[in-house]
């Protein structure tokens, strides 16, 4: 399970550093796309695989269905983890999750998140606001 926020830099090349506790996680191969609410995604082979199951029994006759698959795998990469335990993100998803240096990078139970530290910070203090009301329309959400 992956959990946490971390905080990092995007260098010049395009490379981060994977937080050391997602490494082992996430596999010597794993899986970068574009995510809502423009972050990325990242996911190990064996969540992807579980998840590519689940968006081919959507029905392609749907116009829904199709958008979100076209945008979900399109943006897919798979990556690998160089030897500093960096990972390089292909430009067009550093330009959809506008990454330009600072970013953080979030465990959310299967998978892991990379935002922009901006639009992080926007999202959260959002959130945050309403959290209360989020927790409360959930139905079978007991803490």
């Amino acid at each position: 399970m992956f959990m946490g926020e971390f905080h990092h830099n995007v260098d010049e090349k395009g490379r981060m550093i994977v937080p050391i506790k997602f490494r082992d996680d996430l596999g010597s191969s794993f899986v970068v796309t574009r995510g809502l609410d423009r972050c990325l995604f990242v996911y190990p082979q064996a969540e992807w695989k579980k998840l590519e199951d689940q968006l081919k029994n959507l029905p392609f006759t749907k116009k829904d269905a199709r958008a979100f698959t076209r945008f979900f795998f399109s943006g897919a990469t798979e990556c690998e983890l160089d030897k500093q335990g960096r990972v390089n993100i292909a430009s067009p998803l550093r330009e959809y999750a506008q990454l330009e240096k600072e970013c953080v990078i979030i465990g959310v139970s299967n998978r892991v998140e990379v935002w922009s530290k901006n639009i992080w910070e926007e999202y959260f203090a959002e959130s945050e606001e309403s959290f209360s009301e989020i927790a409360e329309n959930l139905v079978d959400f007991d803490l």
